[in-house]
């Protein structure tokens, strides 16, 4: 295990309740019933086989699961694995690096990568992640990524009140360099600009690209208005604008996750392709 991922580890295992995440705020909230959508809506039926790679300690696993699909949970972390095998239903999960998949060719119907990209801050590994689950994924099956917006931090840090010189500064940077400082609280990152997602995606081999705005433009309304008389009513008009805005190119990047979904082709598609090009 490299540095990184290292201190990676670390951090979810000393520092952070990854289990409690999707839960604890209007924008998580937002993001876990809007995942959810996108994901019934993207995948084939069930009891498709789905592999959930830095799935996490299993929330979307199990939802999944509960819907009728066959999971497997593949995480960095040995305590977030511990945590899915646990839960209700348990999840069929173990410790992996999402670069290389213990796992065949053509395993799967999908695979999800809605934690590893924006964990890998070199462009290499990410495109090799991508590949991998290209790899694993059936021809015509689909790979699903999420990414951190480029602006998702500032944009949060403004809403909620945050927003000091340090932040702007910040917000700067990232205009030119994705790469979070680890330093303002958050782990090792990436922040994804959407032609970003767009090219990783099409580097690893993937065809038929989209990219949907998760929490939609109005989630930084929901979080100002949190601890307000009005949270409920915003939070259901952001809900429902997320749902309007979920493609508009011009508002895409206004969201602090990005999905995005690409379909892996016939593998005759690929003859005279050679690999995909995974320098930085």
């Amino acid at each position: 295990m490299d540095h990184v991922s290292g201190e990676i580890v670390a951090y979810y295992t000393h520092r952070y309740r990854e289990d409690l995440r999707l839960t604890a705020r209007p924008q998580a909230r937002l993001e876990r019933t809007r995942t959810l959508e996108l994901l019934r809506e993207a995948l084939p039926a069930p009891p498709a086989r789905i592999l959930d790679v830095g799935g996490g300690t299993g929330e979307y696993a199990r939802a999944l699961v509960t819907l009728g699909y066959r999971v497997r949970l593949l995480d960095l972390v040995p305590a977030h694995v511990a945590q899915a095998r646990a839960g209700r239903p348990a999840v069929d999960a173990d410790v992996a690096d999402a670069r290389s998949l213990p796992e065949d060719d053509d395993g799967y119907d999908a695979t999800l990568l809605l934690g590893p990209l924006y964990h890998l801050p070199h462009r290499a590994d990410r495109c090799r992640a991508l590949a991998e689950a290209r790899r694993v994924t059936r021809p015509g099956g689909r790979v699903l990524a999420a990414a951190i917006s480029r602006f998702a931090g500032p944009l949060d840090f403004a809403a909620t009140g945050r927003l000091d010189d340090r932040m702007v500064e910040e917000a700067t940077v990232l205009l030119t360099d994705g790469r979070n400082d680890p330093r303002i609280g958050f782990t090792h990152a990436y922040f994804h600009r959407v032609e970003e997602l767009v090219d990783e995606f099409r580097t690893a081999g993937l065809v038929d690209l989209t990219v949907d705005g998760i929490e939609g433009p109005a989630w930084i309304a929901a979080e100002a208005a949190a601890d307000g008389s009005m949270a409920e009513t915003v939070f259901t008009a952001a809900l429902r604008l997320a749902r309007v805005y979920r493609a508009e190119p011009a508002l895409v990047a206004a969201s602090a996750h990005l999905l995005a979904r690409g379909t892996v082709p016939d593998r005759a598609s690929d003859i005279g392709r050679g690999e995909p090009d995974l320098l930085p």
